[in-house]
């Protein structure tokens, strides 16, 4: 089965890493890296993403602005609502206004160590859309929900609930990250990672419509490294990765975002 067009989105997910002067030597060094081997943006090649600590957001949007970086940026989380007495939380209008053009919504570490339950995070995707910003909703089983449930179960159901509150034809990301592989080094396999991205687009189409499903972009995540990005990209429903600790090393994650020009995808 071919691969329908829809640009491939490498998005690099830092976690609570690297401080400002840090992002911006990483940033730096990572778009030179790409100019330098023609890394092609655009229709063709992949669109390079870092989601940095919010304490970043501004070091970072001032030099990419600056120098005119073609890499993108967005939050790790935005709240549910868009102001008041909701200390330590951070607005999708802050986010819009820092041009962050994307934010995580729902990731694994958020639903099991602070309870970020589907309705909650339903909230956080219309919230995101509201201001104009892309949410990259993520969705994944543990090991014990694969188990029980078999492959796709749970991320299809996170899907339709993360999904309830949107109308129209939004722009939208999924990534899927089965959390068995997170930080394991043992990444699923191209065949396990398409059978659940398949099943999504199927449910996207369900929820949202053709239209929507066929734009979609469906990442993978967990344990992406330069040694399996190749293979994950093979796979027609796989659109992108969303990269955790490789993204930290500057020539792995563009070794990484540069898949296209050692493989033919």
């Amino acid at each position: 089965m071919a691969k329908l067009k829809r640009v491939p989105l490498i998005a690099g997910n830092w976690k609570m890493n690297l401080d400002h002067l840090q992002s911006i030597a990483f940033v730096q060094k990572l778009a030179w890296t790409l100019k330098d081997a023609n890394h092609d943006f655009g229709s063709d090649g992949a669109e390079v993403v870092v989601f940095p600590p919010f304490t970043d957001l501004r070091s970072v949007q001032t030099l990419v602005a600056a120098d005119k970086l073609r890499v993108r940026f967005g939050g790790q989380d935005l709240s549910e609502h868009d102001s008041g007495a909701y200390t330590g939380e951070i607005s999708g209008a802050f986010l819009s206004s820092l041009d962050c053009r994307y934010v995580l919504v729902g990731h694994s570490e958020r639903r099991t160590m602070h309870g970020e339950t589907d309705e909650q995070l339903s909230r956080k995707v219309t919230a995101a859309i509201r201001h104009g910003l892309v949410p990259v909703l993520c969705v994944g089983e543990t090991a014990d929900d694969l188990e029980q449930h078999g492959p796709s179960a749970v991320p299809v159901a996170q899907l339709k609930a993360g999904l309830a509150g949107i109308s129209g034809e939004p722009e939208i990301v999924v990534a899927y990250e089965p959390v068995w592989a997170i930080g394991s080094g043992k990444a699923a396999t191209p065949e396990q990672a398409e059978q659940v991205a398949g099943r999504l687009r199927e449910t996207l189409a369900e929820v949202v419509g053709e239209n929507v499903a066929a734009a979609t972009r469906i990442l993978y995540g967990g344990s992406v490294k330069s040694a399996n990005i190749a293979s994950l990209m093979r796979e027609p429903n796989i659109d992108g990765a969303l990269v955790g600790g490789a993204s930290l090393e500057v020539a792995e994650f563009a070794s990484i975002s540069r898949f296209s020009k050692h493989v033919g995808t």
